[in-house]
């Protein structure tokens, strides 16, 4: 898994590499939001053999207009995990469930990168432990819906970060 990355400019239909000074390390099975202004990466599973290996909760913002990275704060993130979902709410990015260890998750946290900090989402009433599931921001709730462990499911759950509240789907 190579440490690089690129900047795509669709209005000229180039590519440009990404500076590598202070990203995160190397990883895959990770989640990616776009703020308007920048990517914010996190967790995944580092670059090792055998699969899987070492699960991460640690990330970083990329601002492509300076072409610089700042790592995240991971004080109060959510557990190490891989194979999660991410939603930009316009002001927070929410990650919810995954994978760690061979465990399904259905924990998560909410970041606000403008005070770099993390706070972890409420587990009342949230979805059953799971991974790929999907996950979209509505504006006012993230649905989270599918996905699998051991068979699949057919059920979801909304969340509403200003209540910190989860509610079950039809």
């Amino acid at each position: 898994y190579p440490a690089t990355g690129g900047r795509y400019n669709p209005a000229t239909n180039s590519w440009a590499a990404t500076s590598d000074a202070n990203a995160p390390v190397t990883r895959y099975a990770h989640s990616a939001v776009w703020t308007g202004q920048e990517m914010i990466v996190w967790g995944g599973c580092l670059n090792s053999v055998p699969y899987p290996g070492g699960y991460l909760n640690d990330g970083g913002r990329y601002d492509p207009t300076t072409d610089t990275w700042e790592l995240t704060s991971d004080e109060g993130a959510p557990g190490v995990r891989e194979s999660h979902t991410a939603v930009w709410t316009g002001t927070h990015m929410i990650v919810w469930g995954g994978s760690s260890g061979g465990r399904w998750l259905n924990s998560g946290g909410r970041y606000d990168p403008t005070i770099d900090t993390w706070t972890a989402t409420s587990l009342l009433n949230a979805p059953s432990a799971r991974v790929a599931h999907s996950a979209v921001w509505t504006g006012v709730v993230m649905v989270v819906w599918g996905g699998n462990t051991t068979s699949s499911f057919q059920t979801g759950a909304g969340y509403d970060p200003t209540a910190d509240v989860w509610s079950a789907t039809s």
